[in-house]
């Protein structure tokens, strides 16, 4: 009854530690793993370390055609195809086997996703490792899933505040489906919003909530290029439409304008509406910021969550949480992301459907 199978929707830098890291959890079994090349399904567990060999520096940054859509986008056969993560379209590709399909396991196709869809009625939940360079992308992955009547977990690491309303206005396609989904389930948001969540107890009134993140990724460069892509669409000058498009030359030659460390300010990270969403404080009351590094592994600045109010007998504090610096960014978004899975596997058993948020909810150990 504890157990629980679970596929996982990309196979970069975030899938593929969470396939890692479920090797440290007996009870928790990938049978199913996808990216644009290929699917992987045994229902009896993947071999992980074979899944992970094959799977080696693979890397889902290329930039896509930006106009195409999910819905309506075909290959050059005149079927439909899946989407690419990063918003453009999957293609077959010729020549030596790439990624998921150069798996012994695995099966070379062009519409990946469908097949873990048609797989779904044996999966308990579903870990969506990819980018959002669209901001319905991942909204419209969990439309499919309700469209084939599953009944299951769905959960996304997902970081934009806008996406969260598009999840919400979805809200009672997936209850009816029976589909607990929960979203912004990473490090920010994500660990750092529950953390804030609790933070919050001590006041009747929320100041402000600061989040500050360092993450250091030398040796996880070529395996988190879709999130270094994500994260440079805060930059001035740029948003999620022109970081779709850019190219990995254009992605390193702006890492190189910044000596390799760049600091973010007054990001869109989805913290704020779902903390406005949990009854916590205003969403404008919420900032996040933070300093990657791909010249190190270590932290540039310590991770910090801030939250500042007023207590019921008049005293106004700000209480403090940090994480470690030797904790990686892999641990802090795997491992609450794979909390967040168990405690919505949880939910769902009990009946209860419909979108949840990190502050929602707290992961499982």
């Amino acid at each position: 009854m504890n157990n629980i199978d679970f596929a996982v929707l990309g196979t970069g830098g975030i899938g593929r530690r969470a396939l890692e890291y479920s090797r440290s959890k007996d009870d928790l079994t990938p049978v199913a793993a996808c990216d644009r090349n290929g699917v992987a399904v045994d229902h009896d567990g993947l071999d992980v370390d074979e899944l992970l060999a094959a799977t080696e520096g693979n890397i889902a940054s290329e930039a896509g055609a930006s106009d195409a859509s999910e819905a309506g986008a075909s290959d050059a056969s005149g079927e439909d195809a899946d989407p690419r993560p990063d918003g453009g379209v999957a293609v077959k590709r010729s020549g030596e086997m790439q990624g998921v399909a150069a798996s012994a396991q695995a099966d070379p196709t062009e519409t990946p996703i469908d097949g873990v869809v048609a797989e779904s009625d044996a999966i308990d939940a579903v870990l969506v490792a990819l980018p959002n360079l669209e901001h319905d992308f991942i909204p419209r992955v969990g439309e499919r899933f309700a469209e084939a009547g599953y009944e299951g977990v769905l959960v996304d690491v997902l970081k934009r505040s806008r996406v969260i309303d598009i999840l919400d206005d979805r809200a009672a396609t997936f209850e009816e489906s029976g589909i607990t989904f929960v979203c912004g389930a990473g490090a920010t948001p994500g660990f750092l919003t529950g953390a804030a969540a609790l933070a919050a107890q001590s006041f009747v009134e929320v100041e402000s909530v600061d989040i500050w993140w360092g993450v250091g990724l030398k040796s996880g460069y070529e395996d988190n290029r879709g999130t270094i892509r994500e994260d440079i669409a805060h930059l001035d000058g740029y948003d999620i439409e022109t970081a779709r498009d850019l190219s990995d030359e254009e992605i390193e030659a702006i890492v190189e304008e910044h000596d390799g460390r760049i600091e973010f300010t007054d990001m869109e990270h989805a913290d704020d509406v779902l903390l406005e969403r949990a009854g916590i404080c205003d969403a404008d009351d919420v900032t996040v910021g933070g300093i990657l590094d791909v010249c190190s592994d270590e932290k540039p600045t310590t991770t910090t969550v801030e939250v500042t109010g007023r207590t019921f007998d008049g005293e106004r504090g700000t209480n403090t949480f940090q994480l470690d610096d030797d904790t990686s960014m892999a641990a802090n978004v795997n491992g609450p992301a794979l909390g967040y899975l168990t405690a919505g596997v949880r939910r769902n058993r009990a009946g209860e459907y419909g979108v949840f948020g990190p502050a929602d909810l707290m992961p499982r150990f």
